[in-house]
């Protein structure tokens, strides 16, 4: 009498994990580990500046990368939500300059600084929901719409402040993002620790609750999670509202950094923050990323920075470096999402 040999789920994969090559192992690797990617270029690049910059390495040189990039991060962190779901906001940036031009002038003109600060954030929270409905119920494309949105902001903030910096009192509520508290020799900022807890709250809602993980799904294929009872249009017109919420704190975070509100300060911040998602890992093309990845992809951006800035690299390489690192994190996704069974 002869036995049939069952072959397990687990053995089957052992064998197909044998016979991939090492560049398919990686890229299964990656295709799960999405923050793995970035984290490598991380190390590797405080590796390279601190051997080429003496003292790059010092806590208090890395202290201040950190507080340098609290504003894009916090923002990177709202971005990341909308490109999760397939998207792009191209205003994020100019709607944080015209929350803290809001904030700033109202808690300069005599309003409490602590309900200057609510109203500034209900008007960037407006500026998500408006994102949002154009995308949901109007049906037009993000990039469209937010490509209008940012002319629109730019020229709201413009004429709000009448082109004017604004500064405020430097002992007002509305600067403590500002304020230092020293840990040993190392000093951060409260808006740094603000930027953390945005990304701890997001990092949870996305990984543990019903809200994150529709918000994949519907980024990874919209009819789909349509057929499966996902309500895609709430999910999509939160996730502008969230991010919404985060350019607030953005908000609340440069205006601490800068004493006030500038109406020209936030023309670079759009990519920038798009820059640290995609270096990040975070597709394109929706349903694939982490909030941790995005933190680590800000980190990068202001690594380069300041590392070619303290090597003495003309300031033009240094876009140029970035730019390089926004081809390959797309191209090296692109080769992700190839990935086989």
């Amino acid at each position: 009498m002869s036995q049939t040999a069952s072959t397990s789920p687990a053995s089957v994969e052992d064998l197909l994990s044998r016979r991939r090559s090492p560049a398919e192992r990686i890229q299964h690797v990656l295709h799960g580990n999405p923050a793995l990617s970035p984290l490598i270029v991380l190390i590797a690049a405080l590796i390279v500046f601190g051997i080429v910059s003496e003292g790059f390495l010092r806590p208090q040189a890395l202290s201040l990368l950190v507080q340098q990039m609290a504003v894009v991060g916090t923002l990177a962190a709202g971005q990341t939500l909308i490109i999760l779901t397939a998207g792009v906001d191209l205003s994020i940036g100019m709607a944080m300059v015209l929350s803290s031009l809001v904030m700033a002038k109202l808690a300069f003109g005599g309003m409490p600084s602590f309900l200057a600060l609510l109203i500034g954030i209900a008007v960037a929270v407006l500026t998500g929901l408006l994102n949002g409905f154009l995308v949901t119920k109007i049906n037009l494309p993000p990039f469209i719409v937010t490509l209008g949105t940012f002319s629109i902001f730019t020229a709201l903030s413009l004429l709000y402040a009448q082109g004017q910096t604004i500064a405020v009192n430097p002992n007002s509520f509305l600067l403590v993002t500002g304020r230092s508290l020293s840990i040993g020799s190392v000093s951060v900022t409260w808006g740094v620790i603000f930027m953390v807890a945005v990304f701890v709250a997001l990092g949870f809602a996305l990984r543990n609750s019903a809200w994150g993980r529709h918000l994949y799904a519907t980024g990874d294929d919209a009819d789909a999670a349509r057929l499966a009872g996902i309500r895609t249009g709430r999910v999509l017109l939160s996730a502008y509202v969230v991010a919404g919420l985060c350019v607030g704190i953005a908000a609340w975070i440069v205006a601490g950094r800068v004493g006030g509100a500038d109406p020209n300060a936030g023309l670079n911040y759009n990519l920038l923050s798009i820059t640290a998602v995609v270096i990040g890992g975070t597709s394109l093309f929706g349903g694939r990323g982490s909030v941790v990845g995005t933190l680590i992809g800000a980190l990068i951006v202001q690594t380069f920075n300041s590392g070619l800035a303290l090597a003495g690299v003309d300031p033009n390489y240094q876009v140029l470096a970035t730019g390089i690192l926004v081809i390959l994190a797309v191209s090296v996704d692109q080769w992700i999402r190839k990935v086989k069974g």
